[in-house]
């Protein structure tokens, strides 16, 4: 089994570099964030608490998002593993993790914030099948048209400068204390990805050297 957590700032490609380990390695991908986006345009009554967090930049409540992830991580399709992207956030969100399933892996993403604001402020997503796009370093072949799907691309609406900027100093404040976390722990593996032009298949080989070299040392 392989539970994995894919770790980085905002725009550091969790969700680009997830989906296609996901493929290799035949484990489910799952997006907290993908999830509440997924709840907000189904416009549920959950969906509309958690929007209002969104729009902001804010973090939804960890009681909502541990609740959204108990369920999902229960499904039969992760009897194998997962790969998580998203959660946790917080050392408290950490601790309701593990209450629920241990993590026997971490991947950070060590991306500049430079980078990271690059990528967002020009971030596509497809409205169908949730595949991310940039329109500056990673272009469809379609302007606006999805490669796989032929999904319509749209714009997050939380790809705004200044809630990027909030996202990225919450996450400096809240988020990277996890890193002395998990390194204490024994868990933590660092890929650098110091600027946009290197290609999603440099960054997800190198994931994938690491994660098949644990599988090996660990076998």
């Amino acid at each position: 089994m392989m539970r994995i957590l894919i770790f980085g700032p905002p725009g550091s490609g969790k969700g680009t570099y997830s989906s296609r380990i996901s493929e290799e390695f035949a484990i489910p991908h799952i997006s907290t964030g993908d999830i509440v986006r997924g709840e907000i345009e189904k416009n549920s009554a959950l969906g509309r608490r958690m929007e209002g967090y969104s729009k902001k930049g804010d973090l939804v409540p960890d009681s909502v998002v541990i609740d959204i992830l108990r369920r999902r991580i229960q499904r039969p399709d992760c009897k194998n593993g997962f790969i998580l992207d998203g959660y946790p956030r917080t050392l408290a969100q950490d601790e309701a993790l593990e209450r629920i399933t241990p993590i026997d892996l971490v991947v950070y993403l060590d991306v500049p914030e430079q980078v990271s604001e690059e990528r967002l402020l020009s971030r596509l997503v497809c409205q169908r099948c949730g595949a991310i796009y940039n329109d500056r370093f990673l272009r469809p072949r379609i302007s606006g048209i999805c490669d796989k799907c032929g999904g319509r691309l749209f714009k997050r609406h939380d790809d705004k400068p200044e809630v990027i900027l909030k996202r990225l100093k919450i996450f400096n404040e809240q988020s990277k204390p996890l890193l002395d976390h998990y390194k204490r722990r024994g868990l933590l593996r660092t890929v650098v990805v110091n600027d946009n032009q290197t290609s999603p298949e440099t960054v997800v080989d190198a994931i994938l050297s690491t994660l098949k070299g644990e599988s090996m040392s660990s076998g």
